[in-house]
């Protein structure tokens, strides 16, 4: 099969053979790859990956027969099953996963990739492969309600105008009466306001100190996290989704003076994602910027770079 494959420090197209299928796995033909922020972090350095990167898609199921033909997306987290922390339901931070396309297991940047059976879910009807190439990026926003507990009247914040900001703006308007989501390129604030959704440019921040309750940290930015420490209220909570390959340089001593409650999150329920997809109260065609067959992979990662883009998709078939 044709893969992507990042090694010393470049992304380079070549020639490889198709995943072996290990009991218990499914192997899977992949239609459509997202292009994330996490893959443009590995392509500088994060997490020293090196093979097949992409977790964010949508295929069909090759074997085994049981689901052969159904439309699948999946989890990313591989765990060991045997562990303490898998005993305890805490298998995504199992200490011995792998992570398919970011550390240890091959990715989506592929013709073919296989994933353990349980990780698999299965694309309803209704939503189409566009749609469910958004799951795992959605299902990280659908996280935050999870691991935060917010009211109608809770006053939130979203610091970010990227893929994600979009997927955690639209979910968390389903909890709260009070969100407002921060940005700075224009292009991508009109999309989210077209939504019926509040948003500022980031330049109000300064005006903002101690506004929010809650603050969600999705910027992707060494700044993120000093400016939702800026817009919090003592005893408020940032919720911190950002992961960058930068060394971060900042004062805390407002987490202690304030009391802040700092809570980390990143993926999240599929079933989630996938049942709002389903009943459409998350829209994600404001949101695919383009889809580029998989031979114009350069040009794609060249768009997924630009500030203005959103979601880039590799068609992996085309």
């Amino acid at each position: 099969m044709i893969a992507l494959h990042f090694e010393n420090g470049q992304l380079v197209e070549k020639e490889t053979d198709t995943p072996q299928v290990r009991r218990g796995e499914a192997l899977v033909k992949i239609q459509y790859a997202g292009i994330c922020s996490t893959d443009l972090e590995i392509l500088k350095g994060y997490m020293d990956f090196s093979g097949i990167p992409g977790h964010e898609f949508v295929g069909t199921v090759e074997t085994p027969r049981s689901l052969a033909g159904r439309r699948v997306t999946g989890e990313i987290n591989i765990s060991c099953g045997r562990c303490e922390l898998c005993r305890r339901g805490l298998g995504k931070h199992c200490r011995e996963r792998t992570v398919l396309g970011i550390a240890g297991r091959d990715g989506v940047f592929a013709e073919y990739i296989t994933l353990p059976m349980s990780n698999l879910h299965v694309v309803p009807d209704g939503v189409s492969d566009e749609e469910a190439a958004f799951t795992e990026l959605l299902a990280a926003a659908c996280e935050i309600p999870e691991r935060v507990y917010i009211s109608q009247s809770c006053r939130v914040a979203v610091l970010g105008d990227g893929r994600l900001a979009a997927m955690a703006a639209q979910v968390l308007r389903l909890k709260t009466k009070g969100l407002t989501v921060l940005g700075v390129e224009p292009e991508k604030m009109r999309v989210i306001a077209g939504l019926g959704i509040d948003t500022l440019h980031a330049a109000a921040i300064p005006t903002m100190k101690g506004t929010f309750d809650v603050v969600v940290e999705c910027t992707g930015s060494r700044m993120g996290l000093p400016d939702a420490i800026d817009m919090i209220r003592p005893h408020g909570t940032i919720v911190l989704k950002s992961t960058f390959h930068a060394p971060l340089k900042w004062n805390p001593s407002r987490i202690a003076v304030d009391e802040i409650t700092i809570v980390g999150s990143r993926c999240g329920p599929f079933e989630t994602a996938l049942g709002l997809l389903q009943k459409k109260k998350v829209v994600t065609a404001p949101f695919l910027t383009s889809v580029y067959p998989f031979k114009k992979w350069q040009t794609a990662f060249r768009r997924a770079r630009q500030k203005n883009s959103f979601k880039v998709l590799l068609d992996m078939q085309a």
